[in-house]
């Protein structure tokens, strides 16, 4: 495995690119939600989920299977570059098919009509997102230019929100620049590729060899992007813009913690696959047991926290006019252990041992799970029933992954140390439970909400992670020896 990079580094480097992932919502969306109000930010909510069915048909399921191709062949170059060139052609020809169905959407749909100039612009997420190539950089572990590249954009369009978002007709504009946050930097990927594979022709391409592992994950994509946005095009079809707002905000808060909990699982996909090609079986199943013990101790501290906490994460990110989105957050929170369990479970231990299916059949059991619930519960509870619509089919999602490799990871789920987590997480919420009933902030506003937050936090998880050092918990003093090993070389250097 030529230069291989080090999976601290790259989890270092991904733990920075969430935080700038998480950075940027935290500063726009408190002042974004205040300007443009549930209405507006409902209106993005529903296009870019929209958009996102048309984004997904073009991807093909290329994001997650390029990753898996390419890692498998990155010792070599030829071979790399005919990979990486067979699958950007398929994503361009199946963008140009999504264009041409978004565009008889956009003039047959009264709807869509109504807001053409909003859906035109977020639609550049189709074609940035098709031509970006990220799967070749992950799959090559790239993850320092991928967070250097992501936060550059983010700076920009964080200095265009305050310039441009200006009062609540803006909304247009706020789609396009979060389009622009996210995927502009996409038109370097694909400049930048020719340091990795050739850009001239290798010949001898077989895209057929890439159809049915590609057919089947863009499957398993269709089945994942429909119970993740259903629920907010379902409201904005069923309910009105507001209550698309009100879910929105709850939405926003649990994607930043999901990500932060599938850190660590998104740089070991390619580690993963390269292991089981290598038939490395005791490597595969060590990072794989550290991985779900890892979203066990972060998600569940995550999880019980904001379902305390929800009021003032939501006045605090959104404002007061937001809640509406209390109940909805703390129904949907739970879905931040599902989601960290069956992320390890699907993308890195089904996928790299080439049991795609299994994962497909999952979502599309959550899938079904999700429309049922939906159909039912929003026209009586509009948001609420949104989020436990999206927090059951989660947890069926799971059920179904663990009920295929329950032989395999029951090792790794009986190694976690349950007691000890429930323990930690009751001594911290003990420390903290009884701030919100305290007068000496006002929590009607953003300011007060802050110092509940920062001081809560702070207790929390100051007790939760004391705890867990003061039990001996295993990956807690590894990491935590790791830590202070980095500090002390650094001072012998004379740092």
């Amino acid at each position: 495995m030529a230069k291989q990079k080090s999976i601290k580094l790259n989890f270092i480097m991904n733990a920075i690119l969430t935080m700038s992932s998480f950075i940027f919502p935290l500063v726009t969306f408190p002042y974004v939600s205040r300007i443009l109000l549930p209405v507006g930010t409902g209106k993005v909510s529903v296009a870019t989920s929209f958009i996102s069915y048309f984004t997904m048909f073009a991807q093909l399921g290329i994001p997650t299977y390029g990753i898996r191709a390419c890692a498998k062949v990155r010792d070599n170059k030829e071979e790399l570059t005919r990979t990486a060139h067979e699958l950007l052609i398929i994503n361009v020809v199946m963008t140009i098919l999504s264009y041409t169905a978004f565009i008889l959407a956009l003039l047959f749909v009264p709807k869509l009509r109504e807001e053409r100039t909003l859906y035109l612009i977020v639609s550049f997420n189709i074609i940035l997102t098709s031509i970006g190539m990220e799967w070749l950089y992950k799959a090559l572990e790239q993850y320092t230019y991928i967070t250097v590249r992501s936060i550059v954009f983010k700076l920009i369009a964080l200095i265009a929100m305050f310039f441009l978002v200006k009062k609540q007709e803006d909304y247009a504009i706020y789609g396009g620049i979060t389009i622009f946050a996210g995927c502009a930097s996409n038109v370097f990927n694909l400049i930048n590729a020719h340091k990795y594979i050739g850009i001239k022709p290798v010949g001898n391409y077989n895209f057929r060899r890439h159809l049915k592992a590609v057919g089947v994950f863009f499957a398993m994509t269709c089945a994942t992007t429909i119970y993740t946005h259903l629920d907010t095009v379902m409201l904005g079809f069923m309910a009105t813009d507001d209550d698309a707002g009100y879910y929105n905000a709850a939405v926003r808060i649990k994607s930043i913690l999901v990500s932060i909990v599938t850190s660590l699982g998104t740089v070991l996909l390619p580690r993963a696959s390269y292991y089981i090609e290598q038939n490395m079986m005791d490597e595969f199943k060590k990072i794989s047991q550290k991985a779900l013990n890892f979203v066990f101790l972060l998600a569940t501290p995550l999880m019980v926290y904001f379902i305390l906490f929800a009021r003032q994460g939501i006045y605090f990110l959104s404002g007061n006019a937001y809640e509406g989105s209390v109940i909805p957050m703390q129904l949907i929170m739970p879905t931040l252990l599902c989601i960290g369990l069956s992320n390890i479970l699907g993308i890195q231990i089904l996928v790299p041992m080439g049991k795609e299916k299994v994962v497909l059949y999952s979502e599309i059991a959550g899938a079904v799970t999700d429309l049922i619930l939906n159909a039912i519960l929003i026209p009586k509870i509009a948001s609420s029933g949104a989020a436990i619509g999206t927090m059951i089919a989660e947890i069926v999602v799971l059920l179904v992954q663990y009920i295929a490799l329950r032989d395999e990871v029951k090792d790794a789920f009986c190694s976690i140390s349950y007691l000890k987590i429930i323990a930690g997480i009751l001594i911290g919420t003990v420390s903290c439970s009884w701030l919100p009933y305290t007068n000496f902030v006002d929590m009607q506003t953003a300011g007060g909400s802050f110092i509940i937050l920062l001081i809560s936090a702070v207790l929390f998880f100051l007790c939760y992670g004391g705890f867990l050092l003061l039990s001996k918990e295993k990956l807690t003093l590894e990491v935590t020896n790791q830590i202070l090993d980095k500090f002390k070389n650094l001072s012998k250097k004379g740092f």
